[in-house]
């Protein structure tokens, strides 16, 4: 039986993540091209799959602060709440008699009544973002993702050779990019996959089983520790 814990093949993932070649990965998106066409697709909910993205939680307080900005700057009480930005990431919850309870790991955005972004809007039929500015680094590379173990699912298929870069469905692939728009979405691939290996192995460092948390119906567990939907941790009484 292999001694090898989890965090150490993560770490070798890590390893190759922080290796990866940002002219390489330019190329490989370059080949196909992309230019974002503004259609909502990755943003909306799709009947009853709501949207799904994977939020980190500085990008959450980020993201948090860029919402406050954005409401009547008159305004001296604004806030926030930790909850109009992320939810916890549905899979691992069941439905219980009083809803959602269990264990997760990670945030996913927040998303309105339609299953859509909460930050998602559109105006006849051209979608845009209302955080553009400050939008994680899932939405910044979409529709590509680094096939790395570790790294949120790759999706779609291979760009290059290697088959390190990925691209799920998207109608805006196969439009011209320039090669310093490419270097650009390049470098904020790399960040990601570096990013998500980084957060994984805070995860399973941090992991203790939901239990420990008492009478919480829900617990996510991401790399600051145990925390109730409101993000805060569990270990702040």
């Amino acid at each position: 039986m292999s001694s090898e814990s989890p965090s150490t093949s993560l770490e070798d993932e890590l390893e190759r993540a922080r290796a990866l070649s940002v002219d390489d990965l330019a190329t490989a998106i370059e080949s196909i091209g992309f230019e974002c066409t503004r259609c909502g697709a990755c943003c909306r909910g799709h009947g009853e799959d709501e949207h799904t993205a994977t939020v980190f939680p500085d990008e959450v307080r980020e993201l948090g602060e860029s919402n406050d900005a954005s409401q009547d700057a008159s305004s001296e009480d604004t806030s926030y709440d930790w909850r109009d930005v992320a939810r916890p990431m549905p899979y691992g919850l069941t439905e219980g008699s009083d809803g959602l309870e269990g264990e997760t790991f990670e945030w996913a955005l927040q998303t309105d009544d339609c299953g859509d972004c909460t930050f998602y809007t559109e105006d006849d039929g051209v979608g845009a973002c209302t955080v553009h500015e400050d939008r994680p680094l899932i939405c910044r590379t979409y529709p590509f993702s680094v096939a790395l173990a570790g790294t949120s699912q790759p999706m779609g298929d291979a760009v290059d050779e290697s088959g390190i870069v990925r691209a799920h469905e998207c109608e805006g692939l196969g439009r011209d990019i320039s090669r310093g728009e490419a270097e650009d979405l390049a470098r904020a691939l790399k960040t990601r996959a570096v990013r998500e290996l980084e957060e994984a192995i805070a995860v399973v460092e941090n992991y203790s089983p939901a239990a420990a948390g008492g009478d919480e119906t829900v617990v996510v567990h991401d790399s600051e520790g145990a925390k109730r939907p409101d993000g805060s941790r569990l270990e702040d009484e």
